[in-house]
C-alpha cells in the first residue's frame, strides 16, 4: 500500500475513533455540551439532490425541482450514525453571493459543489452537521419562477424540509434521475440566512413545518407588504416584479413573465393591500410556528426595517415560542462582520442545544444581547424587560414656532409644517430646536437619569392637510452628542480590513478565512432612534387609499419601528412629524401643508419603568447610577442590564454583508 494511502486511511481510523470518544459517550461518561471537530471537511461527502416541490410555476407541465447541494460527514455516514442539518435556502447563490465577500456557489466538473458560501459549512461540518444550500425556486439550479416571498418561495424551501424528514421525494438529477432519500440524516433541521435567505425560514417556521427545530432569521423580513410600504405610503420606487427578475435564472427569465405579471398587478403602487400581500404576511400564522427562534436585526437597518422584527417578535411571545434576540447598531449587516467572535460560539452552542440536545445552559441564559455603543454590549434577562410599560407622552407648544414642548400633561393648540421632499430625518434631527417650515419638533427637557425606550412605539397624529393627499412621517430623536456605528455610510457600520480569520477548516476551493472587519463610528449630536411612516389617504383602512378633503381633520396612528435605545441624563427625547423623509419613503403627488391638533396628538413609548420612569427622568431626580466596562464607553443602563465587551479572538491564518 503506498505511504499516502495508508496515512489516509490511519487518519480517517483515527477520526473514527475520535468520534467514538467524543459524540457516543457512555455511561461512564458525562452527557456531552459542545460538538467538538472530530470529522474531516476535506473528506466530507459533496452531493446535490433536485427536490419535487409538487408545484408547477413555470408552466411546463411538470412539477418543479429545487436544487439542494448537500455538504456532510463522510465518517458518520460510514457508521451509519446519523446527522441533523442546518440548512440556508436563497435566491443569491449564483446571481449576487452572500456575506460580506458576495460568495458564490461554485461546483467541479461533475457538478458537486465546491465553495458553498460563508463559515457554515466549514466550521459545523466538521462538529458533526451536514449543511444545505438550496437555490429557491426560479434561481440558479432549480425549476420554478420567483415569487418574492409567496407560495413558490416559502414551498420550495418547505419541500426540502420536508425531504430530510421523510415526507419528500428527490431525485439525483433536474430531469429523470434515480430517487434518493436523506437516510444519513436524523431530520433534525435549523434554518439560518439573513435577508431574503431570513425571510424564507420566517416563511418555513410559519407553515408549521414538522422537524423544523429552529431558525435563525437574520435582518429577515415578516410581512412583505411592510417591506414596500409604511401604512400606504411607498418605500421604494420599484415592486416585487422587478425584484423577482433580478434574481430569475436565466431559464426562469425565459418562462415566468405570466408570474412576474400577476406580481406587480397584485401590488399597486397606491399602498393598498391587496391579496398578494396576505400571502406574504408571516406575522399572521406566526400560532403554527413550532421552531424556536433566535432573532438578530440592526435597529439601524434601513432597509429590512426594524418593524419586522419588532412585530415578528411580539407574535412569537403571545404563542409561547422559545426565543432569543440580538440587536446591533448597524444597518443591514450580519453579525459575523460586527461581533464574530461572540457570535461564532454563540450560534454553536445554540444549534448543539437545539438540534443536538445538548444542554449547555444556553437556554437559561439572558435572552436579549443589546448593542449600547459601538463593540459594547449589555444582556437583559427578558426582552422587553419585565417593567416595560407604555407611556403616553404628549405634544405642547413652545416658545419658538414649531419647536414645543414633550411630556405627560396634555396640551392645547396647533402647529403647521409643509411637506418638503428635499428633507430627511437626519436633517430634522440637526435643525431639531430650530424653526423651520418643513417639520413640527416636540422636546423633553433635559434628563437627570436614563431613559430606556426598548420595544414598538405609536404616534398618533390629528392632521388637517391643504391638499387630497399626504403623507406623515414621526421621528424619535435622542437629542445630545454620541459616538455611534456609521449606519448611514455604504457599509452600514463597518469597515473591512486587509487580515482574514479563519472559521472551520479550509480546501482548496473552498476557504474557512474571511476578511475581518471593525467599527465605523460617527459622531453625531442627535441620533435617530426610532421611525415611521403613512400615507394619510390610509387613514381608515390599508385596504383602500382614499383622497382627501382640504380642511377637513384626519386622525392616524402610525406605528414606529422596534428599537431598544437608552437616552442618558442630559440628553434630550424628542419628537418629530413631518411629511416625506427623503430617501426613506416617495413623496405624495401633491404638496401639502398639514396643520397638527395638539390636543389630540400622542406618543406611545415602550418606557422601562413606565410614566414613573419618564417623570423621574423629567423633574430633577438623582441621575442613575453610571456602570463603566473596562476598556469600553461609558454605559448607562437600566434594570436587568449587564455591561460587556464584545470578545474578539485571533484565529490562526488572520479576517460584510448582503
Amino acid at each position: 500500500m503506498p505511504i499516502r494511502t495508508l496515512w489516509r486511511t490511519l487518519a480517517i481510523l483515527a477520526v473514527a475513533a475520535l468520534t467514538a470518544v467524543f459524540l457516543v459517550p457512555t455511561a461512564a461518561q458525562a452527557a456531552p455540551r459542545e460538538s467538538r471537530p472530530v470529522y474531516s471537511y476535506a473528506h466530507a461527502v459533496r452531493e446535490s439532490v433536485w427536490v419535487d416541490t409538487g408545484l408547477d410555476g413555470d408552466g411546463d407541465g411538470r412539477t418543479d425541482r429545487v436544487a439542494a447541494d448537500i455538504v456532510r460527514p463522510s465518517e458518520a455516514a460510514r457508521a451509519g450514525r446519523k446527522v441533523p442539518v442546518i440548512m440556508d435556502a436563497s435566491p443569491y447563490y449564483s446571481c449576487c453571493g452572500r456575506g460580506n465577500e458576495s460568495q458564490l456557489k461554485t461546483y467541479d466538473a461533475q457538478g458537486h459543489v465546491v465553495q458553498m458560501p460563508l463559515f457554515y459549512d466549514n466550521y459545523f461540518v466538521p462538529r458533526g452537521y451536514a449543511f444545505v444550500g438550496v437555490d429557491l425556486a426560479g434561481t440558479n439550479r432549480s425549476d420554478g419562477c420567483v415569487d418574492v416571498g409567496g407560495r413558490s418561495d416559502i414551498l420550495s424551501a418547505k419541500a426540502v424540509v420536508d425531504w430530510l424528514g421523510g415526507r419528500a421525494r428527490a431525485y439525483t438529477s433536474r430531469t429523470g434521475g434515480t430517487p434518493v432519500k436523506a437516510s444519513w440524516t436524523n431530520g433534525a433541521t435549523g434554518m439560518i440566512g439573513k435577508s431574503w435567505d431570513a425571510t424564507i425560514a420566517n416563511g418555513v417556521a410559519a407553515t408549521g413545518v414538522k422537524n423544523l427545530k429552529t431558525i435563525v432569521p437574520i435582518s429577515g423580513i415578516s410581512s412583505w407588504y411592510d417591506y414596500y410600504f409604511a401604512q400606504g405610503a411607498q418605500l421604494y420606487d420599484g415592486g416585487p416584479d422587478e425584484l423577482a427578475g433580478y434574481v430569475d435564472s436565466a431559464s426562469a427569465q425565459a418562462h415566468c413573465a405570466a408570474v412576474q405579471k400577476k406580481l406587480a398587478d397584485g401590488s399597486p403602487t397606491n399602498g393598498d393591500w391587496t391579496g398578494l400581500w396576505t400571502e406574504r404576511d408571516y406575522v399572521k400564522d406566526a400560532a403554527k410556528v413550532r421552531a424556536s427562534v433566535f432573532l438578530v436585526h440592526g435597529t439601524q437597518d434601513l432597509n429590512v426595517r426594524t418593524k419586522h422584527f419588532g412585530q415578528w417578535w411580539d407574535a412569537l411571545a403571545k404563542h409561547g415560542v422559545e426565543r432569543k434576540i440580538w440587536l446591533s447598531q448597524t444597518g443591514h449587516v450580519d453579525p459575523f462582520d460586527y461581533r464574530r467572535g461572540a457570535w461564532v460560539d454563540t450560534l454553536h452552542r445554540w444549534f448543539d442545544h437545539e438540534l443536538l440536545g445538548y444542554d449547555n445552559g444556553i437556554d437559561r441564559e439572558p435572552m436579549a444581547d443589546i448593542e449600547r455603543h459601538p463593540d459594547q454590549w449589555v444582556t437583559s434577562a427578558v426582552w422587553p424587560p419585565r417593567d416595560t410599560r407604555t407611556t403616553t407622552l404628549y405634544p405642547g407648544r413652545g416658545t419658538t414656532p414649531g419647536v414645543g414642548t414633550l411630556g405627560l400633561g396634555r396640551a392645547t393648540g396647533t402647529e403647521t409644517f409643509t411637506d418638503d421632499p428635499s428633507r430627511s430625518e437626519t436633517d430634522w434631527a440637526a435643525d431639531l430646536t430650530k424653526s423651520t417650515p418643513d417639520k413640527a419638533a416636540f422636546v423633553t427637557p433635559a434628563l437627570t437619569g436614563p431613559l430606556r425606550i426598548s420595544g414598538s412605539s405609536q404616534v398618533t397624529v390629528t392632521a388637517t392637510p391643504s391638499t387630497a393627499s399626504a403623507h406623515l412621517s414621526a421621528v424619535l430623536v435622542d437629542l445630545g452628542p454620541d459616538t455611534i456605528r456609521d449606519y448611514a455610510d455604504s457599509a452600514e457600520g463597518i469597515t473591512t480590513l486587509a487580515d482574514r480569520t479563519c472559521w472551520g477548516e479550509s480546501t482548496t476551493g473552498d476557504s474557512a478565512c474571511f476578511k475581518a472587519t471593525a467599527a465605523k463610528t460617527v459622531h453625531v449630536d442627535a441620533t435617530v432612534v426610532s421611525r415611521g411612516w403613512a400615507d394619510l389617504g390610509h387613514h381608515a383602512s390599508l385596504a383602500k387609499g382614499v383622497p382627501l378633503t382640504p380642511g377637513r381633520a384626519y386622525t392616524m396612528t402610525l406605528d414606529l419601528a422596534a428599537t431598544d435605545h437608552v437616552v442618558p441624563a442630559g440628553h434630550r427625547l424628542a419628537l418629530v412629524v413631518a411629511g416625506t423623509d427623503k430617501d426613506l419613503i416617495e413623496p405624495p403627488s401633491t404638496r401639502p401643508t398639514l396643520t397638527l391638533d395638539l390636543s389630540r396628538t400622542r406618543a406611545q413609548l415602550p418606557l422601562e419603568g413606565g410614566p414613573k420612569a419618564l417623570a423621574r427622568a423629567t423633574a430633577g431626580a438623582p441621575a442613575a447610577r453610571t456602570l463603566t466596562v473596562v476598556g469600553a464607553p461609558e454605559c448607562v443602563t437600566g434594570h436587568g442590564d449587564r455591561c460587556t465587551l464584545s470578545p474578539r479572538r485571533t484565529v490562526p491564518g488572520s479576517s460584510t454583508s448582503r
